[in-house]
Formats: C-alpha cells, structure tokens, sequence
C-alpha cells in the first residue's frame, strides 16, 4: 500500500493544519483512526515534528481542499518520479567540517527539550561522543561560554525522520518505565519554608 514519508509525522501536520477528519487522515498515512485522534489530544508521540506533505510533493493543496469539503473523500497520494531516498544502515555519520562547530549547539538543545534522550540516542542522532554531550551538560565545555541551544535539525545535524524515530523510542521507553516504578516521594515542607516557620515569634516552632 502506497502511502507518504514518515506517516506518524505527516499525520501531525494534517492534524495541525487542515480540517480534515480523523478518518480522512488515518486513511492516508496507513494508520488507525483511534492513533490519529490520540496524535490530536497529544496522548502521543508529543513534540514531534509535522511534516508538510505539499512541500515533500506527497499531496496538493487543492487535494486537501476537496476532501476537506467532503469527508466521505479520500486522499490520493500524488505520483512523483522523484526517486524514494535509500536510508544508509551502515557506517558512521558523517558531518561537514562547516557544522561540526555547531554541534555542541545541537546538544544543548536537545539537553533541554528532549531530557527522555539518553547519551546514546543523542550521540548516535549527532554523530558526536559521550564525552563532549558531558561536558555540554555540565558547563565545562571549553567553547561553554558561546555555546546556545538551537534545534539541530534546522542546522543541518540529523534528519527529521530520524529525530522523530529517536524522540518516540524514548517516549515510549520512558513511559514504559514509569509504569513499573513509583516516582519518589516529594517532601511535605520545603526545608526553606520549614526554616521560616522556625523563626515564629517567641521562637515557637509549628
């Protein structure tokens, strides 16, 4: 069955971007209704990026006009002669010498809005090393002073597809583990606030 690039991604787009119903969507990127609908309350998959099917050239906008003006339509996936890109399931990643620079960059961004990611994922995702995600997270970086989060997709660092694969395996790992452990306890008083109650007048303590 034909369907587009990275369906979960393109299902987030149509979700966020057109009117269509969850049928029409599901229909298209070869998923079920219910995994549409839990896209569009974020049950899943949350953070992931969309993927625009028009300017991947997978559909038209006046496609998306018609079966938005009837839901009983269904998509058609837009014939392209462009070849389907071959995924390389071998050999290291290789980054031009130009935006190596701007991989501790990369890290940090991800340090801060995927903290699920663990050192492996983020290293195999940049092609960078444990050691250098280390010294991103702990400041002792030696450019630390100049380095600043930016999405490592807009600079050229990883793939969207693989960015998103990374993204739900983690999720789903951590979901999985959440599920099989009890969060620690958080204490009833803050020390500081206890602190404070201490200091009542006549040096009365709650």
């Amino acid at each position: 069955m034909n369907r587009p690039m990275m369906p979960k991604a393109t299902a987030v787009w149509l979700v966020e971007n057109t009117a269509l119903t969850f049928l029409q969507i599901a229909d298209f990127c070869d998923l079920h209704e219910l995994e549409v609908q839990a896209i569009a309350d974020e049950d899943v998959i949350v953070g992931m990026a969309g993927i625009d099917p028009i300017q991947a050239g997978q559909l038209t906008q006046e496609e998306i006009d018609r079966c938005q003006a009837d839901p009983e339509a269904r998509l058609v996936l837009k014939e392209t002669d462009i070849p389907m890109p071959v995924q390389r399931s071998r050999g290291a990643r290789y980054t031009p010498i130009a935006k190596r620079q701007d991989k501790p960059d990369g890290i940090a961004w991800l340090l801060k809005h995927h903290p699920e990611l663990t050192d492996a994922q983020i290293s195999k995702l940049l092609g960078t090393t444990k050691n250098t995600i280390n010294a991103v997270r702990d400041r002792t970086h030696w450019n630390s002073s100049n380095i600043r989060g930016r999405d490592p997709m807009d600079l050229g660092l990883c793939s969207y597809s693989d960015y998103n694969a990374a993204v739900e395996i983690a999720r789903a790992k951590q979901k999985k583990d959440s599920g099989t452990s009890e969060p620690a306890p958080k204490p009833a008083i803050d020390f500081g606030i206890a602190s404070l109650v201490g200091d009542l007048p006549g040096g009365e303590r709650a």
